[in-house]
């Protein structure tokens, strides 16, 4: 059961993560008369959406009966005030992240974005050696070396770029200081999350009402897989963003050397979800 929610819960994510940035990206960029939305207020609504679908679920594993949901409701939440307040940190960070990457994507292109975004795996990497002591093999440490290579990569300029006049240097850079900054505090807010979910026993939607943010098929994830392997519904997703803005929004135009660059990114991606073999399995960054 735990396996096929795994595997079901990757699917998901790689349909939402690839629909969500192309939405997005579409929405920031549409050339129509009046002012553009705001971004704040997109988040506000896409929480109190994920609240409402929350206790829905809640209201399932209730039994579909409103006093159970009530009360569980009441002595989960309000009785509990200590185990909310613990997810004050990465509520207030998601928040923070949910709105850089509004700003990143009205000035970089959806493929570009996808990309510079997989730094969030190094960053999780990171933070999750140093807050939940796991080992990485030396296969592992490589590819996220590659990584980095790759999104710098992808971050130089090309000759189609370097003639094309729809995104100036100053957007660009604003674009990828907000994608820098959400992968740092997408790093550490997930593997905090992690960390709860897994040291407890609520309940993962309970948990989601209580944090309001995050998104509800990465909290499943994260449950019943972990941080970096979500990086590779994460690597799908790339592929397809990639196709769609260059097919249908018309805002990518692949090169050789983009392609490259991307393959850079993706290869640690995968890399990431290989075994340790026998040789490597006595390789920590921790001391045992």
């Amino acid at each position: 059961m735990s396996t096929n929610l795994k595997y079901l819960s990757l699917g998901i994510l790689v349909f939402q993560t690839t629909s969500l940035v192309l939405t997005m990206r579409y929405s920031r960029t549409l050339k129509e008369e009046g002012p553009r939305y705001l971004s704040s207020t997109a988040v506000v609504v896409a929480e109190l959406l994920k609240i409402m679908a929350c206790i829905l679920l809640v209201y399932k594993e209730s039994k579909c009966s409103l006093r159970a949901l009530n009360r569980v409701l009441h002595d989960e939440i309000l009785n509990k005030p200590m185990e909310t307040l613990k997810l004050a940190i990465p509520s207030g960070i998601y928040t923070l992240q949910n709105n850089l990457l509004y700003v990143a994507l009205s000035n970089l292109d959806a493929a570009t974005y996808q990309v510079t975004y997989q730094l969030k795996i190094l960053t999780t990497a990171l933070f999750s050696v140093s807050m939940l002591s796991k080992k990485l093999g030396v296969y592992q440490w490589l590819s996220l070396v590659i990584l980095m290579t790759g999104v710098a990569f992808v971050q130089w300029p090309s000759d189609s770029q370097l003639d094309s006049k729809e995104l100036s240097a100053g957007s660009q850079f604003v674009g990828l200081m907000a994608v820098l900054t959400a992968c740092f505090s997408s790093g550490f807010a997930g593997v905090y999350f992690e960390k709860i979910l897994k040291e407890t026993k609520q309940s993962v939607w309970i948990r989601n009402i209580q944090l309001a943010l995050g998104g509800l098929v990465i909290a499943a994830v994260i449950k019943y897989a972990d941080n970096i392997l979500k990086g590779f519904a994460t690597s799908l997703s790339i592929i397809l963003s990639t196709l769609i803005s260059y097919f249908w929004l018309q805002d990518f135009v692949p090169t050789r050397v983009s392609l490259c660059r991307q393959a850079g990114v993706l290869w640690p991606d995968l890399g990431s979800l290989q075994p340790p073999t026998p040789w490597f399995k006595g390789f920590s960054c921790l001391s045992p």
